[in-house]
């Protein structure tokens, strides 16, 4: 696997000959990082990187700092008590809650105000790692940093423990020339993924590719997240939903507990089928709700996921099933909306389920939502837009108020506008709902028409033309 493709260990230690105050022995921390602390970051997978000196005069440089903030480890060496070390350990658990692991020589104990920390001792003898020594160091802190890859993360920072809601520090990787470096290259491998999924192969010709470009990663656990999420996502495009859900299982644990992969993880499930994968679906989206908040995209895809269920159920004829399921569906697309009233997707969704549900109070919502709606596409540009969703939202107002001069000229540059496979069909879907509750002749040839051309669209995606 290219180095550039591995996650960051950044080493926070002192350098050269040190004398511990306490005890007078004279430590070799070169020797301790080249035959203890390197080799055992390596054997977790990761890239072990290190400041070119040690500090002086209480300044961190400004590429430390970026290290120590953005580097997914950090290993810090608390060994001697050194100032700078514990300076840069309370800057690190101030910035991130997980994966900072401290290591020391049991020359004595650790110093009070750290000793709750669970830090990895080592051995020395007259002031070196004899080979016994280095391979327990090895081995200690190879299999500390993969339990964290493994997952479940937990938190090592005690700000982070102590505050639910604690900010941390996001920086840009544009900051040192070892990550513009590392983005360069990670942008050279998204756009191999967007060629792959761009090429004008079938479908499945395109799959393979990406499973074959996934199999030259290597060991997942250690690739840069923001290549995963571009793997993921690339996959999606393409419908590959089943491989979204055994890519999930091989990511580390801090990719698999981000927001956006769980979404596209439960997105996935529903996509597949069955009531197994559409139950766990939900539990997944309601457990992102819970521990990070509503937002427009979960409750929109847990709107869909209900959505499903009901459509679902009213084939089958079990008419009760189906109104809990449309109810659930509604409720869910209206909080999303309400989160984010800018983003008009799950209200569009919610408009075409209250019109579904025909009640009165079911119109009267929809006729209150529809404005709200329509104010918040036209602010993303409206029919002019070059964003999919925004102009199948036009769209489907549009079909909802029986709008036929708006619908034609809504769905060529609809057509036009789709890029994933999944897109149209999902519109196709929408406008089959209102098609089902129209009864005008000249409005059904409208809609059958535009689900016909919405289909046959997604079969040219799926065909590369």
């Amino acid at each position: 696997m290219n180095e550039r493709l591995k996650k960051l260990c950044f080493i926070d230690m002192p350098f050269g000959e040190k004398r511990d105050a306490k005890t007078g022995v004279s430590i070799d921390f070169n020797q301790v990082y080249e035959q203890g602390i390197k080799p055992g970051v390596i054997q977790a997978g990761l890239s072990c990187i290190r400041g070119d000196h040690e500090n002086t005069g209480g300044i961190i440089h400004t590429a430390m700092f970026a290290r120590l903030l953005m580097s997914e480890f950090v290993v810090a060496d608390l060994t001697t008590a050194n100032p700078n070390v514990f300076y840069e350990l309370g800057i690190r658990h101030a910035a991130k809650p997980m994966t900072t692991i401290p290591i020391y020589a049991t020359l004595g104990e650790i110093p009070f105000d750290v000793g709750f920390i669970r830090a990895i001792p080592y051995e020395l003898v007259n002031g070196k790692l004899t080979e016994q020594g280095a391979a327990a160091l090895i081995d200690a802190l190879s299999k500390r940093i993969r339990i964290a890859l493994e997952g479940p993360l937990t938190k090592d920072s005690p700000l982070f423990d102590l505050f639910d809601d604690f900010p941390g520090i996001q920086m840009s990787h544009q900051l040192t020339d070892i990550f513009r470096d590392r983005v360069k290259y990670s942008d050279e491998v998204k756009a191999q993924l967007a060629a792959i999924r761009n090429d004008e192969a079938d479908a499945a010709i395109r799959l393979v590719a990406l499973q074959t470009k996934q199999t030259e990663f290597g060991d997942l656990k250690v690739v840069e997240r923001g290549i995963l999420v571009d793997l993921l996502l690339s996959y999606r495009s393409l419908n590959g939903w089943q491989q979204i859900i055994d890519l999930y299982d091989l990511l580390p644990s801090d990719c698999q507990t981000s927001t956006i992969v769980q979404q596209q993880y439960a997105m996935a499930l529903n996509r597949v089928g069955g009531k197994v994968n559409a139950n766990k679906a939900i539990s997944v989206l309601q457990q992102v709700i819970q521990q990070k908040g509503g937002s427009a995209e979960s409750y929109g895809l847990l709107g869909r996921i209900y959505k499903d269920m009901y459509k679902q159920a009213q084939e089958k004829g079990k008419e009760l099933k189906a109104t809990a399921n449309l109810d659930l569906s509604i409720g869910a697309y209206t909080k999303g909306f309400e989160c984010e009233p800018a983003d008009y997707y799950p209200g569009i969704n919610a408009i075409t389920l209250l019109v579904q549900k025909g009640s009165n109070e079911a119109k009267l919502a929809a006729e209150k939502l529809a404005p709200l709606v329509a104010f918040a596409v036209s602010r993303q540009g409206g029919l002019q837009s070059t964003d999919y969703w925004t102009v199948a939202t036009v769209f489907e107002l549009a079909a909802i108020q029986k709008d036929q001069p708006m619908m034609a000229q809504a769905l060529p540059r609809l057509l036009v506008l789709a890029k994933e496979m999944f897109e149209p069909k999902t519109t196709a879907d929408n406008l089959q709902l209102i098609l089902n509750l129209t009864t005008e002749p000249v409005q059904q040839q409208v809609l059958q028409e535009a689900i016909d051309a919405l289909l046959a669209c997604e079969q040219d995606l799926i065909d590369g033309d």
